[in-house]
């Protein structure tokens, strides 16, 4: 680790095979048809997308961004999903011309199916986003709590009933429905919810579908939180009552269970110093890089130090190198560290390369470790002119 420049994220490939092989073995142990689509929006760097591609994951993608960087790495359109309410016109047509599944989120993507060319109608595979109150089903659990979230066509309201009507009426292909609910929790009780709403869809509308998107939000690589396959048994169970398997495809979309566990960001010591108050610690990586919204309350982490000087523990405030006084990490009692020891922040693979600002420094270092050799993977970048 002394070798490798800091700061830089570290993916540790064991670490991604092993959730990668889980999931998919757990999901082909579980369902007779499944699509695992990788989220680009939990973690888009280019080697990790690939990475998914090779290990047989789609593309999950949620703007025309991500669609077009899904197909520049090698996805066939038809191995993409493309979510979200913020598509593209040009490529949302492309990608319901060409295969891809679309789940439709906004009204302006149910008129642009008119303009879809019809004679590629026997290759759409169009789902509509499930709006439903999940907090009902879940007090406490969801996001978006008593607001409601925002996406997709209302259940209870009849959105999602003049959406169905719409696509019936114009003698669309109507393939599934994508339930996605980001939650607080990522309890098995929202997913049972998440599959009781699709049976209740099913019967209500009495729907033959091909496909059925559950949405990610899982855990991954937790010790005491719910594994992939305490899931997939929850959901097959609620759905195995009403839903034919054997004909209807199961879609799920993984990001932070895959790659959240599998990276690190390592940092060095670059400076100590004691004031009236305090003693402060100071590294070279800074907390926007892990923690790019300023929220958490704890980190998971290791110290790697070359020797230690003192057996007395001495509190110290870790700082990030930024010029923000609340870039601080967390109080640390500890033997004091000294200039080149290393603070090493584990499970910080989601949300947090994507999120990183070209803030005072540039993008970091990214090293992909395999059996303790490190391959430079991405150098680091220059802020843009």
């Amino acid at each position: 680790m002394k070798k490798i420049k800091t700061p830089s994220f570290i993916i540790r490939k064991e670490k991604l095979e092993n959730q990668t092989n889980d999931l998919m073995k757990t999901l082909s142990e579980t369902f007779p048809f499944y699509i695992a689509g990788y989220s680009f929006k939990t973690n888009n760097f280019s080697w990790i997308i690939s990475y998914m591609r090779e290990k047989g994951l789609w593309a999950e993608t949620v703007s025309s961004d991500e669609y077009t960087l899904a197909k520049s790495l090698g996805f066939p359109i038809n191995r993409i999903i493309f979510n979200g309410p913020a598509k593209g016109k040009a490529e949302f047509i492309e990608a319901v011309e060409n295969g891809a599944i679309v789940n439709i989120d906004s009204k302006r993507e149910l008129k642009w199916l008119k303009e879809c060319n019809s004679s590629t109608q026997n290759i759409w595979k169009i789902g509509l986003r499930v709006n439903f109150d999940i907090e009902e089903q879940c007090p406490g659990e969801s996001q978006g709590g008593t607001e409601d979230g925002r996406f997709g066509f209302s259940l209870e309201n009849g959105e999602l009933t003049d959406a169905i009507n719409f696509m019936i009426a114009n003698k669309f292909p109507f393939s599934g429905i994508h339930l996605h609910c980001s939650s607080k929790t990522r309890s098995l009780n929202i997913y049972k919810a998440i599959s009781a709403i699709a049976v209740k869809i099913v019967k209500t509308f009495n729907l033959n579908l091909n496909f059925l998107d559950i949405g990610g939000g899982f855990f991954g690589g937790v010790p005491g939180k719910p594994s992939f396959h305490d899931y997939f048994v929850e959901i097959k169970k609620i759905l195995a009552s009403t839903i034919n398997l054997e004909k209807t495809t199961i879609i799920v979309e993984p990001g932070i269970s895959l790659i959240g566990c599998a990276v690190d960001y390592v940092t060095q010591v670059i400076d100590v110093k004691e004031t009236k108050h305090n003693h402060f610690t100071l590294l070279d990586g800074s907390r926007t890089h892990i923690d790019p919204l300023m929220r958490k309350s704890s980190y998971t982490y290791h110290i790697e130090q070359s020797e230690t000087s003192s057996k007395k523990f001495v509190n110290q405030i870790l700082c990030g190198f930024t010029c923000m006084e609340n870039d601080r990490f967390f109080h640390l009692n500890y033997a004091p560290l000294k200039e080149g020891d290393l603070v090493v922040f584990e499970n910080v693979g989601a949300y947090t390369m994507g999120l990183s600002p070209q803030f005072i420094e540039a993008y970091p270092r990214v090293y992909v470790e395999e059996q303790g050799h490190f391959e430079l993977v991405r150098k680091k970048q220059k802020l843009p002119l």
